[in-house]
């Protein structure tokens, strides 16, 4: 079995398996106390805090554990707005920031604060400039992630930061996805980060909040991590994230070099080898193991389990894989097609061969997803006076696109097809899919159920 889905969370790294395991015996105590055993767990997470801190480039008492990423993230945006009240409540974030942040924000605004989106191109690269034309005078805070979790797109936190300095205001980076690959560059004034995205183990994150920050940690006063992250501290898992922190480090560079040429060739032979297929997130700019791509036609829950029968596992931004049936907001924000998504995000050690072997397997394994979606038997075509409508109603991706495709032709260049369909994938994919076919996308127009899609045939 092949696992392509580190972005998620990278295996267990051999060194923190052994800190894990060392680490049992020594600390368990509690560090706060005077006594041997608590001594021994003190000198422990005193070391674990110094190597963490080494790592992404700050002091040691900048530097807080917390329970999980998602919690230094929560802790975080909590902290700095408070600490910045009489200042404001207006918070900017980027339109493709981790759930976490964006949760966070909309606890924000149901309080009575105010959150700017700053977007993204289809890239998914954030214009610095449009950080600074979303600055206010009452704003407290910006967030922004060193590099995106689901299309590996890196950043321009330098600038952005530097943006936010001049303003006065404080930027809190989301490192998640990137802390492993090397230290975040630019003035920022938090951080977070979450080990098990690294190859340490779970439950562990980190929150860095610079000195002259002003923060003001909620909920009941802990006297444990400065009282920003209540109690009892995991101190061996602690111990364990430290030291796999350090040693993906010493491996970074090299298998940088390695993993970015497996993923070039991925992002490279896929569209070869699999027509209708859109390579998404930035080129250039972007994490070494992550490359994603959309699959015109297919069912990306139906495909991520082809591929799991053929051992690979894998991950997707597909609205056909989520309950809630509507496109990943990641996808949406940059306006690519999100129908059969699939990220591959290698993990550190990933062997040539897997990634030849998955090369092999992918065209068959869409080819059986495209073939058991087959002609849209039940599908409505009518025509409304010039316009050819389909009936997609009560349809789920890619059924909508699919039906669009095979009909587009049965109208003259320059007439219209208007697709009927209640999904919200389609507001996102059949955009999309007119990009890819050089079809003109008109727009949306009101119907008695769901949304009309006009689309003009050009070519």
């Amino acid at each position: 079995m092949a696992y392509f889905d580190a972005a998620s969370s990278a295996p267990l790294h051999p060194v923190a398996r052994q800190a894990l395991l060392a680490s049992l015996d020594e600390g368990w105590a509690d560090p706060a106390r005077l006594y041997r055993e608590g001594r021994r767990a003190r000198v422990l997470l005193d070391a674990a805090r110094e190597a963490a801190a080494e790592a992404v480039g700050c002091r040691p008492d900048e530097l807080t554990f917390t329970s999980s990423g998602t919690r230094a993230v929560h802790t975080g945006l909590a902290g700095a707005l408070a600490g910045r009240r009489r200042v404001g409540r207006h918070l900017i974030v980027s339109a493709v920031e981790h759930s976490s942040v964006l949760h966070s924000a909309e606890l924000l605004e149901a309080s009575g604060g105010s959150v700017t989106q700053v977007a993204v191109d289809r890239a998914g690269l954030v214009d610095p400039a449009a950080y600074g034309d979303a600055l206010r005078a009452d704003t407290a805070l910006a967030c922004l992630q060193s590099a995106n979790h689901e299309v590996g797109t890196e950043q321009p936190v330098g600038a952005v930061a530097e943006v936010c300095r001049e303003a006065g205001v404080p930027l809190l980076v989301d490192a998640a996805q990137s802390l492993g690959w090397g230290p975040v560059d630019g003035g920022w004034s938090l951080l977070t980060a979450s080990a098990h995205k690294w190859g340490g183990p779970s439950g562990v994150g980190l929150l860095v909040v610079r000195k002259g920050v002003r923060f003001a940690a909620q909920g009941p006063v802990d006297e444990r991590e400065s009282g920003r992250a209540p109690g009892f501290e995991n101190i061996p898992a602690i111990v364990a994230a430290a030291a796999s922190l350090r040693a993906v480090r010493a491996e970074a560079a090299e298998e940088a070099v390695r993993l970015r040429e497996l993923t070039d060739r991925i992002r490279a032979r896929v569209p070869r080898l699999v027509p209708d297929v859109e390579v998404v997130g930035d080129p250039v700019r972007r994490l070494p193991g992550v490359v994603t791509f959309s699959c015109l036609y297919v069912d990306g829950e139906a495909l991520l389990h082809e591929l799991d029968r053929e051992g690979f596992s894998v991950s997707s931004g597909s609205s056909c894989t989520s309950s809630t049936l509507t496109p990943s907001h990641v996808l949406r924000a940059m306006g690519v097609l999100s129908e059969g998504n699939v990220r591959v995000s290698l993990p550190l050690g990933t062997a040539e061969e897997d990634v030849e072997r998955f090369l092999a397997v992918l065209p068959r394994a869409v080819a059986a997803v495209r073939e058991k979606l087959g002609a849209p038997g039940a599908s409505q075509v009518a025509r409304e006076e010039d316009v050819l409508v389909v009936d997609s109603l009560g349809k789920r991706c890619p059924i909508p696109v699919i039906e669009l495709a095979k009909v587009i032709g049965d109208v003259p260049v320059g007439g219209l097809v208007r697709v009927l369909s209640d999904d919200e994938a389609a507001r996102l994919d059949i955009p999309a899919w007119c990009e890819m076919r050089n079809q003109e996308y008109v727009g949306e127009e009101p119907a008695e159920k769901g949304t009309a899609y006009v689309i003009r045939r050009v070519s």
